[in-house]
């Protein structure tokens, strides 16, 4: 008889879990109480894997912190050669922040760490958790590598998945490239996947939490950036325009943080598309005054590397070539997939 592959289940809340509370808001139940609303989801996943459960936390994703992920990558490397493959559940606010972090701490990762959730409770019969979860643990006992965010139908790398919707079903998207793989009648991974490996898994823990994501806006005064210079700020992601285009009343200030040792990255509001800063005088002055572009990386994992990188780098150096080295195709800097479209 055939051994069914071993999961373990990293439990970390979220709406999957959820139950009302007397005030008709969605909250976590005490700690025994989520972990079996989770396993009443499906009773019969049993038939396709054998599920171990590892509490995380019991928390609703947006007080998701990065000591979460630290206590992650802990667990599964401490885990890593007892089971087949691990599934995440956690909620959908933060969940691709998580899913870029952990692409970036699990280095040579050869069995796959599958992130789900659901957006209506497993409690409710119109539920979504059901499927994801079920699916999630499906993907999870397949020959891949890799950490992957599996939501409806879709299979997202990791370090490319951005959430969309706050009501759809098909919550997430891949940015800038192509899905992974789709769930049908069956499982269908595309052929740009890593198969399982016996590699050594690296657990590279530790990121830098004093970073902080500005968007520009019309009329941001350099007084409001300037005082974020003045706090004990370490890296900042710049959300610039089209492109990649800061303002040129800006420059000072970008020449200010590189003196003062905080790394600057600038990265593109549009949903699509790469920072090209060499196209434009305001952009390219930009590069000359020491920041980072991000090229064609969601928000999530140019904040979640710039984090990482800030933990395992000496210096701006060091910071610059992590950020610009791709480590599981979060990054294409020649832009030869990236799409020629910029959606603002």
């Amino acid at each position: 008889m055939q051994t069914k592959p071993k999961i373990l289940v990293l439990f970390c809340g979220g709406t999957l879990v959820m139950e009302e509370n007397k005030k008709g808001a969605l909250a976590t139940p005490n700690k025994s109480k989520s972990i079996q609303n989770l396993l009443n989801i499906e009773p019969n996943i049993k038939k396709i894997a054998k599920l171990e459960v590892e509490y995380v936390d019991n928390i609703d994703s947006t007080n998701m912190e990065p000591a979460h992920w630290d206590k992650m990558v802990d667990v599964i490397s401490k885990n890593y050669d007892k089971y087949d493959g691990f599934v995440i559940t956690h909620g959908t606010d933060t969940m691709a922040y998580t899913s870029s972090a952990l692409s970036f701490a699990l280095q040579n990762l050869g069995k796959p760490v599958v992130l789900t959730g659901a957006q209506i409770p497993g409690g409710k019969i119109e539920t979504d958790a059901r499927r994801n979860f079920v699916n999630a643990v499906r993907v999870a006992t397949m020959d891949v590598a890799g950490v992957f965010l599996v939501f409806d139908e879709e299979i997202i790398r990791g370090s490319r998945a951005s959430k969309v919707s706050e009501s759809k079903l098909d919550a997430f998207e891949t940015i800038n490239q192509e899905l992974l793989g789709e769930i049908r009648v069956d499982v269908r991974f595309h052929h740009d996947h890593l198969k399982r490996h016996k590699k050594k898994l690296k657990a590279m823990s530790g990121f830098e939490p004093r970073v902080l994501a500005i968007t520009l806006v019309p009329g941001l005064t350099e007084e409001i950036l300037e005082n974020i210079l003045d706090s004990d700020i370490k890296g900042i992601v710049l959300r610039g325009f089209g492109t990649g285009n800061v303002p040129s009343k800006h420059l000072s200030i970008l020449k200010k943080a590189r003196q003062k040792g905080i790394i600057s990255v600038i990265d593109s509001q549009c949903l699509e598309g790469s920072t090209m800063m060499h196209i434009y005088e305001v952009s390219k002055q930009a590069l000359d005054a020491g920041v980072i572009q991000a090229y064609d990386m969601s928000i999530e994992a140019t904040t979640t590397k710039l984090m990482w990188a800030l933990k395992h780098a000496k210096n701006y150096s060091e910071v610059e070539r992590i950020m610009y080295k791709n480590y599981t195709g979060e990054i294409n800097i020649d832009g030869k997939e990236t799409s020629k479209r910029i959606i603002c």
